[in-house]
């Protein structure tokens, strides 16, 4: 799903400095290699013809690409801060609910982290985003193909 320009992307601390990392990588390290293949590649002659030459610059293209979305990744980020106060549930909230008889346990995070399988739901997500400004012992109801699906919060950290 691509965001649009305005959209904020939220990260955890954590999330963000591993892009931050990341960044760093590429454009030390990542631009080097890609550098030194090229000047390998060229040293074979014909660059019309070169298979490694074609094939390193499409490689720099993608590296040049994901240096740039990593960049507006972290141009239009917000760090998810804690909060002492856990009335509703906003981004960054960990929440427990009950769904039919069994509890569940959500940390709400932006869509850059979501791992749905680990209990990490995106704001974005339907039950994330149904779940925000929500408080406890509110019921929330998520209307799936099937019905819908009954989620009580249970509380908020």
């Amino acid at each position: 799903m691509r965001k649009t320009i305005m959209e904020n992307v939220y990260l955890t601390e954590e999330r963000y400095n591993a892009i931050v990392e990341e960044l760093k990588e590429l454009k030390t390290n990542g631009r080097k290699q890609i550098a030194d293949r090229l000047k390998h590649a060229k040293d074979f002659g014909d660059l019309s013809e070169n298979f490694d030459y074609q094939e390193t610059k499409e490689d720099k293209s993608r590296l040049e690409q994901k240096i740039v979305e990593l960049e507006e990744i972290l141009r239009r980020s917000s760090i998810i801060k804690k909060s002492d106060s856990s009335l509703v549930v906003r981004v960054g909230s960990k929440v427990k609910v009950k769904k039919n008889k069994e509890i569940l346990s959500y940390s709400i995070v932006g869509s850059n982290e979501a791992k749905p399988g680990e209990g990490l739901i995106s704001n974005e997500s339907p039950l994330g985003s149904l779940l925000l400004k929500r408080k406890v012992g509110e019921v929330v109801k998520l209307n799936i193909s099937k019905g819908g699906v009954i989620y009580e919060i249970l509380s908020i950290d």
